[in-house]
Formats: structure tokens, sequence, C-alpha cells
């Protein structure tokens, strides 16, 4: 009897069998086809690195979710790839080391310890692009512009699934704790008290504060919703020229999208500060109605070359695959699958090479058995090889 052992997968991990990898297939080919348009430059990471270098200067909770093992030939610590970003900005500052604006874009599985979310696998297939070299802020417009046009080229359309794209910013964050005395251990536990939208948990955590720091905390909870939240923040924050700059980049992004992709609702959350801990700009992320997870998200993350010897500006986005594959409309093969007889003729072979370049499927008869998902069949007709329903 066999062990059920030997074909149980790890929890979070899953396997794709046909119908939905040719599914993803299609949608990566699409979607990295569309990057290209834009002007972003293939790369392929690899999936493992030493820890020193795949974890350098990211900070504890990149570190947590990477799956981690020792390399027989170096001795050393090797990690599996669990965010592809901090790998494209290696790229950039390390390997190709170029001047003025750089644009990447990568696909490939990504490995996380333990799942990002309760409804989340541990296995993404994450999609990404990045540009390198501009502090601008037309650079985070135009990721943004990317990112929503992929999102489009899925397919949301057709099936009535408005998609919402939320938008923060860092640098509110830190420009309110800039002016603080906190320590670094209280100023993190703050910092994940305002991502989970907990005012128990930040009131205790900042019990022994100066109550106008408290105050100004939990106002910025309260901050979230339509545009109309960026003329109330700039009413609390007056004060901070820093926040004020900030406000300003999202008032940019709402009336960019408003322009750009009107059937995007924008939603604003001044204590949004998503992904791991080395964005210091504009952060966002798309979701979809009945989807519980972002469908993609991205932000600036300007610090992070700097590890590498080479300090660039840099914004850029990801998204998982699986997720989007799911979301998508399915682009099958025009017609029905063919099945083809195996018999020696010159007429035969030629027909069917035709019929694969016009991109149908062909399926051999192996043993003269028709495929069951062949829905007709090559019958000759003189000289001539023709597609008839399979009866």
């Amino acid at each position: 009897m066999t062990s059920r052992k030997h074909w149980l997968l790890p929890d979070g991990v899953d396997e794709l069998l046909p119908e939905r990898a040719k599914a993803l297939e299609q949608l990566r080919r699409r979607l990295l086809d569309c990057c290209d348009g834009w002007g972003y430059r293939y790369v392929i990471p690899p999936l493992v690195e030493f820890t020193d270098s795949l974890l350098v200067g990211l900070g504890a909770d990149l570190d947590l979710v990477t799956c981690k093992f020792a390399d027989r030939l170096s001795g050393r610590t090797l990690g599996v790839r669990a965010d592809m970003t901090p790998q494209a900005a290696r790229i950039d500052a390390h390997s190709l080391g170029e001047t003025g604006v750089t644009r990447l874009c990568y696909a490939g599985s990504t490995l996380h310890s333990a799942p990002e979310t309760a409804t989340s696998g541990r296995s993404p297939i994450q999609l990404g692009a990045e540009v390198y070299g501009s502090a601008s802020s037309d650079a985070d417009l135009e990721v943004i512009g990317l990112m929503l046009t992929l999102i489009d080229r899925v397919g949301l359309a057709p099936h009535h699934k408005p998609v919402t794209l939320d938008v923060g910013h860092v640098g509110i964050y830190d420009a309110v704790m800039a002016a603080s005395s906190l320590d670094a251990e209280t100023a993190n536990a703050v910092f994940d008290a305002l991502q989970r939208k907990s005012q128990p948990d930040l009131q205790h955590i900042l019990r022994d504060s100066d109550g106008a720091l408290v105050a100004r905390l939990q106002g910025l909870m309260d901050l979230h919703g339509g545009a109309d939240t960026l003329a109330l923040a700039r009413q609390k924050l007056a004060d901070i020229p820093e926040a004020i700059e900030a406000i300003d980049q999202i008032d940019r992004v709402v009336s960019y999208v408003q322009a750009h992709h009107p059937e995007v609702s924008v939603y604003i959350d001044l204590t949004e500060l998503r992904g791991f801990r080395y964005h210091t700009g504009l952060v966002f992320a798309a979701y979809v109605a009945g989807v519980g997870n972002a469908i993609a998200k991205g932000g600036r993350y300007d610090n992070v070359g700097s590890v590498f010897g080479r300090e660039r500006p840099a914004t850029g986005f990801t998204c998982d695959l699986k997720a989007l594959a799911e979301q998508c409309t399915t682009h099958s093969n025009p017609g029905g699958v063919i099945s083809a007889p195996i018999v020696e003729d010159a007429a035969l072979n030629d027909a069917i090479l035709a019929l694969r370049a016009q991109g149908r499927v062909v399926v051999n008869a192996l043993e003269g058995i028709h495929d069951p998902r062949c829905t007709e069949q090559l019958i000759k007709e003189g000289d001539h090889w023709v597609c008839q329903p399979l009866a």
C-alpha cells in the first residue's frame, strides 16, 4: 500500500496542473511582453543566494520569511529568495552598474517560511518591474501606470471586477516619528500597531509618552478614505513640511489615476506601511472586489542599493502571478483540439504544421486512440487533409 506521505505537499506549497499551469504561463508571457513594450528589460535572478547578500540591510521581517540552508561547497548559509526586489536592486547596483535610468522586470518562483496572510500560500510566483536612477515622482507614476496596465491585461473588466488602488506614504510616518524621542524598539512596536490599525495596542505602547505625539499618531489612523482625506491631512499635519510634501505626492497619484485609469478607484490610507520595511516613500497596492489580499503592490525604496555599494533611487512593484491567474479571463486556443492519425504522408505533415502555425492544437492519435480533449480530426479527402468534427 502506498503511503500518503509520499505525495503530500508541505502546507502552503502547491503544484500547478495542466489547465492552471497553461493559464499562468500565457499570463506571464502577456504581462512580460507588456513590460517590454514599456522599455523594461527582463532579468532572471538566481533562486538562491548567500544570505549575506540576499538579506543585507533589509531588516528582520524579510529574514524571518526566508528559508535557509547550509551550502555544502562553501559552508556558508544560502537563502531561497522570498522577494525578488532586493535581487533586482543588486543587479542594478553591482551586476549592471549603469548610469542614468535603468528599467528591469522579472518573473520567478519565491518561497516563504510561513504564509504572508492566512489565505495566501508559501510559494508565490512573483512578477515585478523596477525603475532605478530616478528620484522623480514621474517614475512613481510610471510604475503605477504600468502596474494598472498589467492588471487591465489580466482581463478583469469582462467579469465586472472593479479595481481599487490603495495609496499611502511612508514619509508621513517618518516625519511624525522624527519629531519624537522614541527608542528604536518602541518605534518598531508603533510601526506594527499602525500597520494593524490597532488603537488599543498603540495606546498601550505609548502609555508613558507625550500626549501630543499619541494624539497625532492616533489621528493618523483616522486619515483614510477618498481623495478628500488629503485636505484633512493637510490641516492636521500643516506644521510638518515633510508630511505636506508626501501628501502632495499622493495628490499627484490621485490625479494621474483619475486621468489615465478612470475605471480604477483610489483609496487613501496614511498609515498604510505595507510590505517589507525597505520602503521609503509612496506605497501602493491594487485590490479586486471579492479578493482579500492585494493582487499587486509596490512603492519607493531609495535606500536598498546602498548596501551593494551604489545608492540609487528606486521604485517598483510586484504581483503574484498565481493570484492574478485566478482572476484571469481565459484565453484558449482558437477552435477545438484536433486529432491526427499517425501515417507516413507528406501532405498530412504539411497540414499539421500549418494548423500549429495558426495556433491550433493538433494531437497525435497514439495507438489509434483519440485524445479525450479532441473535438475534431484530420480526414483525407483526395490529396488533401481536412478537419471534420470528431464523432
